[in-house]
C-alpha cells in the first residue's frame, strides 16, 4: 500500500473533483471553475500529476454500443500457491484483451477479474478454452453482471483529512 500521500488544500479538491466530473475542461475554464488564476491552476495541475495523484486522462467508452453486451466478474483459483504459479499467472492473464482488471484478493479465490465479451457464447469460449486454459488454474467461478445500479470514476474528495 502507498503511503506517500500529498497535502491537499480547498483548491487542490476543487481542482481535482472538477477533473473528475469533465476532465476536458480547458485551463481557463478550470481555473474559473476552482477561483484561481490560469497560472495558479496549471501549476497545482502539474504538481498533481508529478506526484501521481493525477494518474493521466482518459476516454470513457460505453461497452454496450460497441456491441459488448457481457460483462463478468471472474474468481480465479490457481492449482499452487507461491511466487511461480503467481507470476506466470499475472504473465498470462495480461494476454488477454477483454480482461479489464485483475486483482489479487483474499478469500475463498486468489484472483478477482472484470471481464468484457460481444455475447454469452464468447464469454463462454473465453472462460472454458483460454482462461481454464492456462496450467496454473484449477478453477474460475463467474458472475454475470446484470443491471447496473451504481457507476462512477469519481473517488470520494470530501472524506480527504
Amino acid at each position: 500500500m502507498d503511503t506517500h500521500t500529498l497535502a491537499f488544500d480547498t483548491y487542490d479538491r476543487r481542482l481535482l473533483e472538477a477533473l473528475q466530473a469533465n476532465a476536458r475542461l480547458s485551463n481557463v475554464a478550470l481555473a474559473e471553475r476552482v477561483h484561481l488564476s490560469p497560472s495558479q491552476c496549471q501549476r497545482r495541475l502539474k504538481r498533481l500529476e508529478s506526484a501521481g495523484v493525477i494518474r493521466g486522462y482518459a476516454t470513457m467508452l460505453d461497452r454496450r454500443r460497441l456491441g459488448l453486451g457481457v460483462m463478468a466478474f471472474v474468481n480465479v483459483s490457481l492449482e499452487k500457491h507461491g511466487t511461480d504459479p503467481a507470476r506466470a499467472f499475472a504473465g498470462g492473464i495480461g494476454e488477454f484483451p477483454q480482461v479489464l482488471e485483475c486483482w489479487a484478493v483474499s478469500g475463498d479465490s486468489d484472483y478477482l477479474l472484470r471481464v468484457v465479451s460481444p455475447d454469452l457464447e464468447r464469454f463462454s469460449e473465453f472462460l472454458l478454452h483460454e482462461l481454464l486454459g492456462l496450467p496454473m488454474v484449477a478453477s474460475v467461478r463467474s458472475n454475470i453482471l446484470l443491471q447496473r445500479l451504481k457507476e462512477t470514476t469519481a473517488l470520494p474528495l470530501d472524506q480527504l483529512g
